[in-house]
């Protein structure tokens, strides 16, 4: 199995568990293996989130330039 099946695998078990709870799923509505094995493909909790469609990323604040006196 290559490493996009792999992801694409972890995304549609959150978008399952999604439907499936009527909800966001959490961390805790997986068992341990499967926990680990989502993390592992897509990264931490909030980007497995993000690459499964189920949450939109939050923008980032722009690093304000210092002004040279």
């Amino acid at each position: 199995m290559t490493s996009d099946e792999k992801k694409s695998l972890a995304e549609e078990l959150l978008r399952q568990k999604s439907k499936e709870l009527g909800r966001i799923p959490r961390k805790d509505d997986f068992d341990e293996p499967t926990r680990s094995r989502i993390k592992a493909f897509l990264g931490p909790w909030p980007r497995a989130l993000e690459a499964a469609g189920l949450k939109q990323a939050k923008k980032q604040p722009s690093k304000s330039k210092k002004k040279r006196k």
